[in-house]
């Protein structure tokens, strides 16, 4: 489903979905008052969706990661319940509890959420998803790299160049968690050498430079002063060239993140003062913004329409 050729009005608007148009309409329905019988439609709704995805591993992680963020905990439970041995519900059930464990904090469920995981994976042996979210559960939990690394393996045996996962081992590895800034470094550096062009994780790298950037600007001071400067330095520049090179050609990003990543080269671009390169992303991105990054600098989405109002009109 890729972005180019979509059309649809150019406003911006926060689209965790993206430019799945089935995926938002069931979002917008996860988000409506809901009797007993609406209910009952939406997980019909949902359970066709999930299904939908088939064994595009890439299109299925995005969809089940949106709606555990979207569903709240009625629906997971209801799907689990009129379906206890449906893979696909006891897998969004176990992503809704770390999706909820993450928000408030609490660690009550976790466990349980990890016992589904292992039961959903053999349920369906080659869906890397459970893993996913597996790996996701002992990321919060602060867990040792011994006890991810086997995990690790079966997502990467599975889906190679899996997004979400990528994203989660990033996490894990920054100072803030379990891990340092030489070790993204090394992380980053095996995947950028390893990776095929265009995969669901090209834009890993470009995501721990902005991090690396807003870690800066955290710190208050002459460090947040100075941050600006990362984007001059040959890494930071070499990436955001091969990014403006490539990501803009017709059929080069296809993933289902695809204008996530191009939120984030938007982003970039404009903390390093490439306006114009940036304005290009911007109307590339058809009004769609991400929370992440654009909610680092206040309102995601009043800040997206700052510079996208700045830079296209």
């Amino acid at each position: 489903m890729p972005f180019f050729g979509r059309r649809r009005s150019n406003a911006p608007r926060l689209s965790p979905e993206l430019d799945d148009i089935a995926l938002g309409n069931a979002r917008r329905r996860l988000t409506a008052p809901s009797s007993p019988a609406q209910l009952d439609l939406a997980v019909a709704l949902v359970e066709d969706l999930v299904h939908d995805a088939g064994h595009d591993w890439d299109r299925r992680t995005h969809r089940l990661a949106v709606l555990a963020e979207a569903a709240g905990q009625g629906l997971p439970h209801a799907w689990r319940r009129r379906r206890p041995r449906s893979q696909d519900a006891l897998v969004l059930h176990a992503w809704s509890d770390l999706v909820h464990a993450r928000r408030d904090g609490s660690a009550g469920r976790l466990t349980t959420a990890v016992d589904t995981c292992h039961r959903t994976a053999d349920l369906r042996p080659a869906d890397p998803v459970p893993w996913v979210v597996l790996l996701g559960l002992l990321r919060l939990q602060g867990r040792p790299a011994a006890d991810l690394r086997p995990v690790w393996w079966e997502i990467k045996d599975r889906d190679p160049w899996n997004r979400e996962a990528h994203l989660q081992l990033l996490g894990y590895l920054s100072p803030e968690e379990c891990g340092s800034s030489a070790k993204i470094t090394d992380f980053v550096e095996e995947v950028r050498a390893t990776a095929p062009a265009g995969s669901p994780v090209c834009g890993l790298e470009l995501v721990a430079l902005v991090e690396r950037y807003q870690r800066t600007v955290s710190k208050g001071g002459l460090e947040a002063l100075g941050a600006n400067f990362l984007w001059t330095q040959q890494q930071a520049a070499r990436a955001l060239d091969h990014a403006v090179a490539g990501w803009l050609q017709p059929g080069f990003l296809c993933h289902a993140a695809a204008l996530a990543d191009l939120n984030m080269l938007a982003y970039a671009l404009i903390r390093a003062d490439r306006l114009t390169e940036a304005a290009e992303v911007l109307r590339a991105l058809g009004g769609v913004a991400t929370a992440r990054p654009w909610g680092w600098d206040g309102d995601p989405l009043e800040r997206f329409s700052h510079w996208h109002t700045r830079l296209l009109h």
